[in-house]
């Protein structure tokens, strides 16, 4: 005789078993510690059970099993159902971990702004230290090399700010910062401060670099085009600047930059970026032409 079929409830007992291990699994990268994941995974199989009764299915030494079940209803996993005998149900796995991680989330955010806070205060604290530390000392002291992403962002943009009376720029793909979209130079700009900025023409390999380099000149800002810009370079009232490089050995995209402060290394690299910038292109001639051919 040909054995029948299973039914939906022996199927659905069958597929609970066999991912029983890759379901506590998952539930274990969620949050939940071994014996919390097996315990939630035997209650959602019943509609409700005794501690013991789930230690015993969930292979949990008993003197642990209602710190476990503790823990569940905490999490919000697992509610207690109160009656002769205390006994507990699992919450709908949609509603529980739902609920789980918004609180998680929250929880997360509160630590990250009470650390970003910290530690705004701790660098405003320590910045007179360091400076007081560093002023003076050392033979290179105005030289530093930055290999990290974020703090270049950082240190340009801080540089932007700081700036006085001149800001000039090399500026060629690949960016750690567009300054074409950088706000802080358009606000520069529209101030009045001198700023020129020499790009490459592979900007125009864009099909939004055009229309991004006319409104920077829009705000104020001098925009040209040039040939085989030499290095990217972003020059600060010719006293400071930083030189970003792109890593010719590793295979994925990296940038070092060289931050100075140093006048002489300034005007010096005022001097060639004059150079060039004098040989270069109007934006509105080569923007026109192109507009033209289009």
């Amino acid at each position: 005789m040909a054995a029948e079929p299973c039914s939906g409830i022996d199927a659905g007992i069958i597929w609970f078993l066999v991912d029983l291990t890759a379901q506590a699994r998952r539930l274990h990268d969620i949050g939940l510690n071994s014996y919390e994941s097996n315990a939630y995974l035997v209650l959602i199989g019943h509609v409700q059970f005794k501690a013991l009764d789930v230690a015993s299915r969930a292979r949990i030494p008993r003197a642990k099993i209602y710190e476990v079940l503790n823990g569940l209803v905490d999490k919000g996993f697992v509610r207690v159902v109160h009656g002769k005998t205390k006994k507990f149900s699992a919450v709908e796995p949609r509603l529980a971990l739902s609920s789980y991680l918004g609180r998680r989330r929250e929880r997360f955010l509160r630590e990250w702004e009470d650390r970003e806070r910290l530690a705004k205060t701790l660098s405003d604290e320590l910045a007179g230290v360091f400076l007081a530390g560093s002023n003076g000392h050392g033979s290179l002291n105005y030289l530093r090399i930055i290999t990290d992403t974020r703090q270049i962002v950082e240190e340009y943009r801080g540089m932007l700010v700081r700036t006085e009376n001149e800001y000039v720029e090399f500026a060629r793909r690949p960016y750690g910062v567009d300054p074409g979209r950088e706000p802080i130079v358009q606000k520069l700009a529209d101030k009045g401060m001198a700023c020129r900025l020499l790009f490459d023409f592979s900007d125009l390999e864009d099909s939004s670099g055009g229309e991004k380099l006319v409104t920077l000149q829009t705000a104020g800002a001098e925009v040209r085009l040039g040939r085989d810009i030499p290095l990217k370079l972003a020059l600060f009232d010719s006293r400071s600047g930083m030189i970003s490089l792109d890593d010719p050995v590793v295979s994925h995209r990296k940038f070092t930059a060289l931050v100075f402060e140093h006048r002489s290394l300034g005007s010096a690299m005022r001097t060639l970026f004059n150079d060039f910038w004098d040989n270069s292109f109007p934006l509105e001639d080569v923007v026109g032409n192109v507009a033209k051919a289009s």
